[in-house]
């Protein structure tokens, strides 16, 4: 299980999910808070690619030990990758959320949407309001 972090240069959705943006692409992951409220993650479907995904909608699942949990896209674009790793080892979004247990990649349909997401101090503030 990874160490509790919430990286600097990521945005972050109040639903517990994070992008890394680059240019016009973003990679998208769950939150080690996500993570670890799930328990051990047993199970990953991802989308299609070049299936669209809208800001704060469910775009896929997650299914652990404990329950199946929708994940909430934090920007709006086209699925250009998904992680391939995660078929055989989905263990990699408890080990380690912000690398190698990314989920997908997406081409951003409106890059302004980032300014809506929060920065790390602020989904702190939010964690530490729950």
């Amino acid at each position: 299980m990874a160490e509790e972090t919430y990286p600097d240069d990521l945005k972050y959705h109040p639903e517990h999910d994070w992008a890394r943006i680059d240019g016009d692409t973003a990679t998208f992951g769950i939150t080690w808070y996500a993570q670890d409220a799930l328990g051990e993650v047993v199970f990953f479907e991802p989308p299609e690619v070049g299936a669209s995904v809208s800001k704060d909608e469910t775009y896929t699942e997650v299914e652990s030990v404990k329950a199946v949990s929708d994940v909430y896209a934090p920007l709006s674009g086209e699925v250009v990758e998904v992680n391939p790793a995660l078929e055989d080892n989905p263990e990699q979004i408890n080990e380690d959320p912000y690398g190698g247990g990314w989920l997908v990649k997406v081409k951003l349909s409106d890059p302004a949407e980032a300014d809506e997401l929060m920065d790390a101090a602020a989904y702190r503030e939010l964690l530490a309001g729950d």
